[in-house]
């Protein structure tokens, strides 16, 4: 059973997510709050599978709560997943160099929502398709979540752990990664956490961005022609 808390400000918002996730046999919604400082708070104490949190809320908004439950030093640390109404670059960007696992729009379909969810919860990251292309973009040419340069990667990275990256970037999951290279789901998983740390990162999105950042591969649309 995949636990899942919520935050968000608005009354109805917050029940029609209730209602969404609830109704799916392996996701049980453990917590539910209306501000950042309590989401903060019950997700220290009921350390669920995934939270579910929208940007802007009183007191701590989401993106501040976030940085503090995905912190490679935080205890405990729980994977979260954003929800939100903006699509402003200013919040894509904080959440992912926040460290969180996934980054949705509210208005997407009720089964992406869930599908979100699960991806999260399972280790996988996911970013909403419309902003994909844009975000990598203006990601590479703005910011720089790590000081780490390709060049280091092909000496940091094992020759596996850079297929994984490469993978990664392709947007697969786990388990594709693992028939594509023909090994188990429980190797990838190794790989993966001896390489996020190497590459300074603590999130698959976050490696995603670096891939992308420092040209391991290259921006969908990156040259403006996508």
């Amino acid at each position: 059973m995949i636990r899942v808390l919520l935050a968000d400000d608005q009354h109805l918002v917050r029940a029609g997510l209730t209602a969404l996730l609830a109704a799916e046999d392996d996701l049980d919604v453990v917590g539910v709050a209306a501000d950042g400082d309590r989401a903060l708070a019950m997700a220290r104490d009921l350390v669920p599978d995934v939270a579910c949190l929208d940007v802007r809320m009183p007191g701590l908004d989401g993106i501040e709560v976030a940085r503090a439950l995905c912190a490679p030093d935080a205890d405990p640390r729980v994977p979260v997943l954003v929800l939100t109404t903006f699509d402003l670059d200013e919040y894509v960007f904080g959440a992912l160099e926040a460290g969180v696992s996934g980054f949705l729009l509210k208005d997407s379909e009720p089964e992406d929502i869930v599908r979100a969810v699960r991806q999260v919860a399972s280790g996988q990251g996911t970013i909403d398709q419309t902003l994909t292309r844009r975000v990598l973009a203006e990601f590479v040419q703005r910011r720089r979540l790590q000081p780490v340069t390709a060049r280091r990667a092909d000496d940091l990275l094992t020759p596996r752990e850079r297929e994984i990256l490469l993978l990664l970037a392709q947007g697969m999951a786990n388990d594709d990664i693992a028939r594509a290279l023909v090994v188990e789901v429980s190797t990838v998983k190794s790989h993966l956490a001896r390489m996020l740390p190497k590459l300074g990162v603590s999130s698959r999105l976050q490696a995603v961005v670096w891939a992308y950042q420092n040209h391991v591969v290259a921006v969908p649309g990156g040259d403006g022609t996508g």
